[in-house]
């Protein structure tokens, strides 16, 4: 990956860290003023992705992934990271969660309850757009890339768009009542952020065990990887897979792979080759994530003679 695709995917990450940001302040804030316990949880949610994603990026001071000669498709900065910072973020997050549980147990035992302001409707509205279309433009980065992160990507985006039309259904039934002076319904907003504070806690919990645990990553057996092998041996260019192991990590699965090539062709053909052996893999089984790929000269060993050795060499292959 070179410098300007390297900067493109910078660009796409803190655009959505600083897009949650924002939401979080401003959802937070409109929800204070409309007195919405349910906008201030969506708005502890959002300040939650932001974190998460921001204890993936940041370089802490840890080991990383050496590089390999002619790989691709790794991506820049891997995942062994110290998870202190990840922890600290996901205590804070655990505690936002449970101070708008208790808030709204707090309001739905006192049964003194009052309409949330409009502005609180139009706020939670404006906010699902705007997610949504921050949202559309870094999947289909990510999917254009071929990377396998925007399965995931859309995973974690989806418990957030729950929690937005949570906060929203809740408001409106508010607000309903309000207007027509049913006091049942007032009690749907602080329902409506005791289920937000639930998920909140959800993602904290998520993200803590997440670190501790490192996703539980396990080699598979090369029963299972055989596949994997299977697909990339139908690449043109490929001689042979020298070695592969896949790592799950959660409910995706992480390759490396080391292939050997031709030894006459030059170091871009064989990132070609390596290129489209990445995107095969990822294209065909839905579940690979990332895919590093290592191209090494194939070598046949002895009693063989390698490759360029034919041309200029009238001896013959085996022993006679």
């Amino acid at each position: 990956m070179n410098d300007k695709q390297l900067a493109a995917k910078d660009t796409v990450v803190w655009t959505g860290i600083l897009s949650d940001v924002g939401l979080a302040l401003a959802k937070g804030a409109f929800g204070y003023l409309s007195g919405s316990k349910a906008l201030m949880g969506d708005a502890i949610y959002s300040g939650a992705d932001a974190a998460a994603k921001l204890a993936g990026v940041i370089p802490w001071n840890s080991k990383q992934s050496h590089k390999y000669a002619g790989s691709s498709g790794s991506r820049a900065g891997q995942r062994n990271k110290e998870p202190m910072a990840a922890i600290l973020f996901s205590v804070l997050i655990l505690m936002g969660g449970l101070q708008i549980a208790f808030s709204a147990i707090r309001d739905l035992t006192r049964g003194h309850l009052s309409a949330p302001g409009q502005s609180a409707l139009v706020t939670v509205l404006i906010c699902i757009v705007f997610k949504e279309a921050i949202f559309q433009y870094q999947y289909r980065y990510y999917k254009k890339k071929n990377d396998g992160s925007h399965a995931a990507y859309a995973d974690t985006h989806r418990f957030s768009l729950y929690t937005s039309i949570t906060v929203f259904i809740g408001i409106a039934l508010a607000m309903t009542g309000g207007y027509f002076n049913w006091h049942p319904m007032l009690y749907m907003d602080p329902i409506a952020a005791l289920l937000t504070g639930c998920l909140v806690i959800r993602k904290g919990y998520s993200l803590i065990t997440s670190s501790v645990y490192s996703k539980k990553i396990q080699e598979l057996p090369s029963e299972e990887a055989a596949s994997f092998i299977e697909t990339v041996q139908r690449v043109h260019g490929v001689i042979r897979v020298e070695q592969l192991k896949a790592m799950e990590e959660g409910s995706y699965v992480n390759l490396h792979v080391t292939i050997s090539v031709n030894p006459r062709i030059s170091v871009l053909e064989a990132q070609d080759i390596s290129e489209c052996a990445r995107k095969l893999l990822q294209h065909r089984f839905v579940h690979v994530g990332e895919v590093q790929m290592d191209v090494v000269p194939y070598d046949p060993g002895y009693p063989y003679k390698s490759n360029h050795e034919l041309v200029d060499n009238d001896i013959p292959t085996l022993l006679q």
